[in-house]
């Protein structure tokens, strides 16, 4: 089937144009089109961004395991609706995804559930280098360097030698030091006041892991990616990437810091912790100096019930899925960064970062992964109205402007104007490792 969006606005190398895209089957055909073209389904975007799907390279959507928190049906819904294409989530599932064969599982789980394309990552143990040595079809290698969710904490020095050594995939990791955090747990064992978590996860846990993480990496040549930012100080040590570096910001990080457990209490509660506000201004500030080159969810939904337990017995985890690409074209509308920046950092830079082919860009021969946006609307985040199966957002009740009002998948539309179309699944994703990530890829 052809589909042409007539008279969009679509970043180019030299500024925002109006173009007319083609898209025939899953592929965009050409830029620019003659007017008289003909399709078979013709959308006039007048007045409206047509940009690349989002690709969200940090995400945890229970599947298998954990599944009245969230699953790969309802997540993928919230992905269409919030105009994020690709996603690639976390191996702390249950089982976790620590072999091919787990893998392989939660790859043929998505084929059938998601919306949406879809990659997996597999995670390291301190005893399965077998696994990951050989590891296929992933975008890369996740290591809890401290514990956060789940039981794949890898932290001491020999294993994680090892991983960097032995290893050629790419490399990620949670990075907080676990003895730093277990030693400030100790000094507020007793506290059921939410805002120590940001005393117990402290900037030290954050740093000392971050530097270790890329020491490694330095060390061992190997491509390392930070996730989820949340300190200044950390940005200051990736202004040293040799190439090999590359690092992320949530927007829960972005946009909220410890001032707002007054406000939200456990539902702010997260791993990394929030900082202070100054903690964010620096990473807003590395994102635009290319410190920091894409923006993730880090989406880890809990039910409200549990998110309202008492600290420190709430879970840590914030849902962000649906609302990203909206939080972020608010910002756009504030001032604070450009539409061409929030595609940088949301579509093409993770496509680079993890060497995923064919998407990212609106380019011929690309993947129709597409979105269009309206820069101008305003709508309130409603809880309600949220498509994750956890139904709350932390930024409910705010109003915010600009938001994706359609999303194709692979050419296919699976939503329009609030309304999905759900009889067309995503596909996985390509990795082509041989390209050598973020930096080989710089232009």
């Amino acid at each position: 089937m052809k589909t042409l969006i007539k008279n969009a606005r679509v970043v180019t190398p030299t500024g925002i144009e109006s173009v007319s895209v083609l898209v025939d089957g899953d592929k965009i055909a050409a830029m620019d089109v003659a007017v008289q073209t003909v399709a078979d389904v013709t959308v006039d975007a007048a007045g409206l961004f047509l940009i690349p799907g989002v690709i969200d390279d940090q995400v945890h959507f229970r599947d298998p395991g954990l599944t009245h928190k969230e699953d790969l049906a309802t997540a993928s819904r919230a992905c269409a609706k919030g105009g994020v294409t690709t996603f690639l989530e976390m191996p702390n599932t249950v089982p976790p995804a620590i072999t091919q064969a787990l893998l392989d599982e939660k790859l043929a789980l998505a084929a059938e559930k998601s919306l949406v394309n879809y990659g997996f990552y597999i995670g390291a143990t301190p005893d399965n280098i077998d696994e990951i040595s050989a590891a296929k079809n992933t975008p890369g290698i996740k290591i809890f360097i401290g514990s956060s969710t789940g039981n794949l904490l890898v932290d001491e020095q020999e294993a994680l030698e090892r991983i960097f050594a032995e290893t050629t995939l790419p490399i990620t990791a949670h990075c907080e030091d676990e003895a730093t955090v277990r030693a400030n747990a100790k000094k507020y064992a007793n506290s059921t006041d939410v805002s120590d978590h940001s005393r117990i996860r402290d900037h030290a846990a954050a740093i000392v892991a971050t530097r270790r993480a890329m020491d490694l990496a330095f060390r061992h040549n190997h491509r390392f990616h930070v996730l989820h930012v949340s300190t200044g100080a950390e940005t200051e040590l990736l202004a040293d990437h040799r190439g090999l570096i590359t690092a992320e910001a949530c927007p829960h990080h972005l946009l909220l810091n410890v001032d707002d457990y007054a406000r939200l209490g456990t539902l702010a509660q997260a791993n990394p912790s929030l900082k202070t506000a100054e903690d964010s201004q620096q990473l807003w500030q590395a994102l635009l100096d290319e410190r920091i080159q894409v923006v993730a969810t880090d989406h880890a939904p809990h039910t409200l019930e549990e998110k309202r337990q008492p600290f420190p017995k709430a879970p840590s985890g914030v849902p962000c899925i649906e609302n990203s690409l909206a939080l972020m074209l608010n910002e756009v509308n504030r001032g604070r960064c450009t539409l061409e920046q929030v595609i940088h950092w949301m579509c093409d830079a993770p496509a680079r970062v993890w060497d995923i082919v064919d998407k990212g860009r609106i380019v011929e021969g690309y993947d129709a992964d597409l979105v269009l946006v309206d820069l101008g609307r305003t709508a309130q985040v409603r809880n309600e109205e949220q498509l994750t199966k956890c139904g709350w957002s932390p930024w409910d009740g705010e109003k915010l402007t600009g938001w994706p009002v359609r999303t194709w998948v692979m050419g296919c539309e699976v939503f329009c104007e609030g309304k999905l179309d759900t009889s067309r699944p995503g596909r996985a994703a390509k990795f082509d490792h041989a390209r050598g990530g973020y930096w080989a890829t710089a232009e």
